[in-house]
């Protein structure tokens, strides 16, 4: 119980850090649903479907859809912790606030080690993010950990904690190349062998070199193993 009122402790450390950014942070409220099926021993899909609503907007309170998007991976695994996969994504926006319908085109390369009961992974991916006026490329890294809060493996019913470091670099023909930097954490439970449920918090810190834009994420994911 103690690791869980840690991780409310942080949210709550994030949204007072957010209140500071005032005119220049946005919060959001999303959630996800995804399904993982296996294939093989060494191919899997994983199907998800996204919501993001704005809880603040230009440092006012509101509430309103932002997007939906559906996603779709193809994950090869190359060897025993490696795995390669292609992906894509189609977001609808414009109807609901007036920006641009995406089309987003993802390859992935994914390391992970082990290392007594905490997982470490590595994951690079490029991007083409192709809206009607504009296509987008991004370079991205992710360094992640995960680790059961009770005991050496983790059971059903029990609780376990995943945090998330990311760097990301965007360039596009007519606009100055952006940095981000992004921090996650979700606690999570196994709720059945094959069902999970994570509540967490991202905070991005975007296009850090030119005009910071603060921005918070209120995550719940669930997630299904076919």
């Amino acid at each position: 119980m103690s690791y869980i009122k840690r991780v409310y402790l942080l949210i709550l450390f994030l949204v007072a850090l957010s209140l500071h950014a005032q005119e220049n942070f946005t919060s959001y409220l999303q959630p996800q649903v995804a399904i993982n099926y296996k294939v093989s021993s060494f191919y899997t899909h994983n199907f998800s479907l996204e919501n993001r609503n704005y809880t603040i907007e230009s440092g006012e309170s509101r509430f309103r859809v932002r997007h939906l998007h559906l996603a779709h991976f193809s994950n090869l695994k190359i060897k025993d912790n490696q795995s390669i996969a292609l992906g894509i994504q189609y977001r609808f926006r414009q109807a609901f606030d007036d920006g641009s319908n995406e089309l987003r085109l993802t390859q992935q390369y994914n390391l992970t080690k082990q290392a007594l009961v905490t997982r470490f992974g590595h994951r690079l991916r490029t991007e083409q993010r192709i809206t009607k006026n504009l296509t987008t490329h991004r370079f991205r890294y992710r360094f992640s950990m995960d680790f059961p809060l009770r005991g050496e493996r983790l059971d059903v019913g029990e609780p376990y904690l995943v945090g998330n470091w990311e760097s990301l670099l965007s360039v596009a023909k007519t606009k100055l190349p952006e940095y981000d930097q992004r921090f996650t954490l979700n606690l999570g439970w196994l709720l059945t062998k094959k069902t999970k449920f994570q509540v967490g918090a991202e905070y991005r810190f975007e296009d850090f070199t030119h005009q910071t834009q603060h921005v918070l994420f209120l995550l719940t994911t669930f997630n299904i193993s076919l």
